[in-house]
């Protein structure tokens, strides 16, 4: 009996230890023990997520399920948000999904993108294909055309074309990643329209698909189409560490220590390899927090205040 009442007493203060800290968004929101700890708190309620599905704002135009880009019959869409009372062309932030390479969905990242778009940006999500039907290079491809397209767009949605952030997390994270480092401002074409971009933000995505355990995960090997004895330099290939450059945008990463889908080292090694290289690199690994971990409303807000300040330091200033 005495034992249930310890171990109860010890869920109780893992659960609480974020309500009795003091809530500043500029520091990392207390994070829990474990993935049971963690588990607890959510099947508890202590774990407050942000909303994922609501209406945009009236205050808000929204261009839905625009096509950008057919292959083989099949049209790839994106949706745009800006404020209606937008009068110039703005900074644009493109955010990518997630979900393995295999699945997910445009608005999964409706939070940031009204969150943004009322902040005074223009925001896009993007399409691209997936697994099985496809395998790497194409999806990452697909996120470059869609850049290109906002690009050749941009009159028509108020977008400054050469003020261009993009925000994956995830394989999205990846995806970014991989377009942002094989296409830096200095292989850009003469009339700006490459899918080049001027800042990156990284959720927890993965940079070195030929570790032990990327090359034995299915979804790496859905990616690449082959098993890595069959094919390495594609794995090797398709890994964001080993086009890291002094050329690269500036990054911005987010990654937690519980993150058991995407190792929190892979993010060490980027940040590691992108100061060598002498690129701007900015690293937020948060203590206690899993994968996906922005859906939190406490670590959104820690996210979203760092996010600000970035977005103004290389998209919005003169």
């Amino acid at each position: 009996m005495v034992k249930k009442c310890i171990t109860a007493l010890f869920i109780i203060t893992c659960l609480t230890a974020c309500k009795t800290q003091p809530y500043d968004v500029s520091v990392p929101p207390d994070g829990y023990t474990s993935n049971t700890t963690l588990k607890i708190a959510y099947a508890t309620g202590a774990l407050k997520l942000i909303e994922s599905e609501f209406p945009v704002p009236s205050d808000l135009k929204e261009y839905k399920d625009v096509t950008y880009k057919t292959v083989d019959s099949t049209h790839l869409k994106l949706d745009i948000y800006h404020s209606k009372t937008m009068a110039q062309n703005t900074p644009l932030i493109v955010f990518v999904h997630g979900g393995a390479w295999k699945k997910g969905n445009k608005q999964d990242y409706l939070r940031y993108l009204v969150d943004y778009a009322k902040k005074g940006y223009v925001t896009a999500t993007v399409q691209y294909r997936f697994t099985p039907k496809v395998t790497y290079p194409e999806m990452i491809e697909d996120v470059g055309d869609a850049i290109i397209w906002l690009k050749k767009n941009a009159d028509d949605y108020h977008i400054d074309k050469n003020k261009v952030a993009t925000v994956g997390g995830s394989a999205g994270g990846h995806l970014v990643m991989m377009n942002a480092f094989t296409n830096t401002q200095e292989n850009a074409a003469a009339d700006s329209l490459s899918s080049n971009v001027q800042a990156v933000v990284n959720f927890y995505g993965p940079t070195d698909l030929t570790t032990d355990y990327a090359k034995n995960n299915p979804s790496v090997s859905a990616l690449i189409g082959k098993s890595y004895a069959d094919a390495p330099a594609a794995y090797k290939e398709a890994s964001p560490l080993f086009f890291v450059s002094k050329q690269a945008p500036p990054i911005l990463t987010f990654h937690g220590t519980l993150d058991e889908l995407v190792p929190y080292e892979q993010a060490d090694r980027l940040h590691a390899a992108l100061q060598k290289a002498g690129a701007i690199s900015y690293y937020h690994l948060l203590e206690g927090w899993p994968h996906t971990m922005d859906a939190s409303v406490k670590v959104n807000a820690y996210a979203q205040y760092h996010m600000d300040a970035f977005f103004e330091k290389y998209i919005s200033k003169p």
